[in-house]
């Protein structure tokens, strides 16, 4: 993933008065699991689809509790149908990206658009 990217995500949410942590990779996940609690995993829409899958199963796993977020890109679509919610993202920082992870974090569907 976009370094950048991940940054201007993380600076975004951590704006919208949530916590980040930042992972990108399955050992990342893994470990970050192990050493804290989630409400909100985002895995994002540049990961490639087995890796995306592998990453929800670590978070099922490792997270029970923690809400998981994907974003895609327009032309891929929703590749993880058991996440909990989806955001469409045609730019590299989704503008309703701390929306959903608040609602998610609230434990409250968002609303439909």
């Amino acid at each position: 993933m976009d370094d950048v990217l991940l940054r201007t995500r993380k600076m975004m949410l951590e704006h919208g008065g949530h916590s980040v942590s930042t992972a990108s990779s399955e050992p990342q996940v893994r470990d970050a699991c192990l050493e804290q609690s989630f409400d909100v995993a985002v895995i994002g829409q540049a990961v490639l689809l087995p890796v995306k899958q592998r990453l929800l199963a670590l978070v099922r796993q490792h997270c029970p509790n923690a809400k998981v977020l994907e974003l895609y890109a327009p032309y891929q679509g929703k590749a993880l149908r058991d996440a909990d919610d989806w955001l469409e993202v045609p730019a590299a920082v989704p503008p309703d990206l701390v929306e959903r992870v608040s609602a998610l974090a609230a434990h409250t569907k968002p609303k439909k658009r």
